[in-house]
């Protein structure tokens, strides 16, 4: 990241996804290498004065409730990054756990913003697209 800043002014950095990341030395745990991870990225973003969107998997907490939408708690292996982070958003699309619910409809939640408002935006999902668009735009 840090050659591609200096040969090419990089933008904007995305890591797809986080827990694929790999230190390649013996740590004490799984959390504490993703922890690790968290620190650095944030540390990097810092120092390249440019945003760091990493890309992570949930734990399995959501399944397990009966509202299944995420909480920052769903992070997976790590408190750190709920910590790190200056914006966690979260996606969750209730027909994928609830057929009956309505179709192509996605939640991005705002779970964490350091300098503005949390909260909801509810967009049209197009599968056939992969791809998730304003509401008056389907």
């Amino acid at each position: 990241a840090r050659r591609l800043k200096q040969r090419f002014d990089l933008k904007l950095l995305i890591i797809d996804y986080l827990q694929l990341m790999s230190s390649g030395r013996k740590v004490e745990s799984r959390q504490v290498e993703v922890s690790e991870f968290s620190r650095s990225l944030k540390l990097l973003a810092k120092e390249l004065d440019i945003p760091v969107i990493a890309i992570s998997q949930l734990n399995r907490g959501a399944e397990q409730r009966q509202d299944k939408r995420p909480m920052l708690s769903d992070l997976r292996e790590s408190g750190s990054l709920e910590q790190d982070a200056d914006m966690v958003l979260l996606l969750h699309r209730e027909d994928a756990y609830d057929k009956e619910s309505r179709q192509g409809e996605a939640d991005f939640i705002i779970a964490k913003h350091r300098n503005g408002p949390t909260g909801v935006v509810t967009v049209a999902f197009q599968g056939h697209y992969s791809r998730f668009v304003d509401m008056a735009q389907s």
